[in-house]
């Protein structure tokens, strides 16, 4: 070591937006319903809506600018914690932030190099990416890196966009001035942006439309007025906010046809609305067949009773016929997987259920392994299932 250069802290800020904050470095864990909601915009529209497309125990990325907002919406609706949210500097988990702060995270879980992060993305880790809607055409590309004489470069941009399993894109229908209004519910164009977003063909593609419909991507854009997915035909529109006319602040205001739905609906009133959406309340609402899944090359089951109630006997029958239903056709004893964080039941079933889990152990399954991080839960059901010869649970 040839010198030591000692920096004064007015010169070194922790972000671009603050000196320092230790909730970013885990030093102090900040309480998150501390942090104010997002006033009610069109951004916060559009982040509400996207929030819609998360599901538990997904990875996820946030893109800088429009995407920020997602986070906040996920904090404010309590369903934070069943996700783990990224962002491409190397923040893993916690709150990702935005704006000057964009790379940062509060009580995140992990921070790694940015190249290890980007070594992830691109291995196809990503559930579910959310990025920015600076120009879209009828082929689904999108333009989000040069605009006439300005190259703004596409960044992390394309690993992302590429691996991910579904790509979302996000932001305004129009850009420029636009000015919106929220009453009743319902959304008011008060003054409409100069530019559209949606043009014939963009100038330069940072993601290919063509490309992710070969590979039977899943793919969605989200504006405060409508929404969009990418189909073999092109572009088709599928969601309309309600109190908006078709022709006049859609339609007119696009350079191509999209196919319009021959189901189109209204966006989802709550998304409108000032109180909380209810989230949390639904964010479980998964059928009990989507909850299972079969993987024949690995001859593994998992079973995902994350937020599921156990609250009658039929509760506890129905998870026994649905299992049934599913490995009958298998013909052969699996190895399962059971998620039960979040699983809730009522103390008087609990002899019921672990019977019913016995029966079932006994007839398909090879081994099972059971994770909670409920340690309540594990000491509650983990005695049931251990009197009963049935493996314990694991943290």
């Amino acid at each position: 070591m040839d010198c030591v250069v000692v920096s004064r802290p007015e010169n070194h800020w922790q972000t671009f937006g603050d000196v320092y904050n230790p909730a970013r470095s885990c030093e102090i864990r900040m309480p998150l319903q501390s942090i104010a909601p997002m006033e009610m915009s069109a951004r916060k529209i559009i982040a509400r809506r996207a929030a819609l497309e998360l599901r538990p125990n997904t990875i996820v990325n946030l893109g800088i600018g429009m995407p920020e907002g997602i986070s906040n919406v996920a904090n404010e609706e309590g369903i934070l914690t069943y996700m783990t949210l990224t962002a491409e500097p190397g923040v893993i988990g916690g709150l990702p932030e935005g704006g000057l702060n964009f790379g940062a995270a509060i009580d995140t879980d992990c921070l790694i190099d940015q190249n290890s992060q980007f070594d992830f993305y691109d291995g196809g880790g990503l559930d579910v990416a959310f990025l920015g809607l600076a120009q879209a055409d009828r082929d689904g590309n999108l333009n989000d890196s040069k605009f006439g004489p300005r190259l703004a470069g596409a960044g992390g941009f394309i690993n992302i966009s590429q691996n991910a399993k579904k790509v979302v894109f996000v932001g305004t229908f129009t850009v420029g001035g636009l000015k919106t209004e929220i009453q009743d519910g319902k959304l008011t164009i008060l003054q409409e942006g100069r530019e559209t977003k949606f043009i014939d063909q963009v100038e330069h593609v940072t993601f290919s439309g063509q490309y992710a419909s070969q590979k039977n991507q899943t793919v969605m854009y989200i504006t405060e007025r409508c929404v969009f997915r990418l189909t073999r035909a092109g572009m088709e529109l599928v969601e309309i906010a309600p109190g908006l006319d078709l022709e006049k602040d859609i339609l007119n205001l696009m350079h191509f046809r999209p196919i319009v739905s021959e189901c189109l609906q209204f966006m989802d009133d709550r998304i409108f609305r000032h109180e909380l959406m209810g989230m949390q309340h639904d964010f479980f609402d998964i059928s009990l067949e989507e909850r299972l899944t079969y993987d024949p090359a690995e001859n593994i089951f998992l079973v995902n009773l994350e937020g599921y109630s156990i609250r009658t006997q039929k509760d506890t029958a129905d998870i026994r016929i649905s299992v049934e239903t599913k490995l009958t056709p298998v013909g052969r004893k699996v190895y399962a997987i059971v998620n039960y964080d979040n699983f809730s039941i009522v103390p008087k079933l609990v002899e019921a259920y672990t019977d019913m889990v016995k029966e079932v152990v006994n007839r398909f399954y090879i081994s099972t392994t059971r994770y909670t991080t409920s340690a309540f839960l594990r000491m509650k059901l983990g005695d049931a299932l251990t009197e009963r010869d049935s493996e314990h649970f694991h943290g």
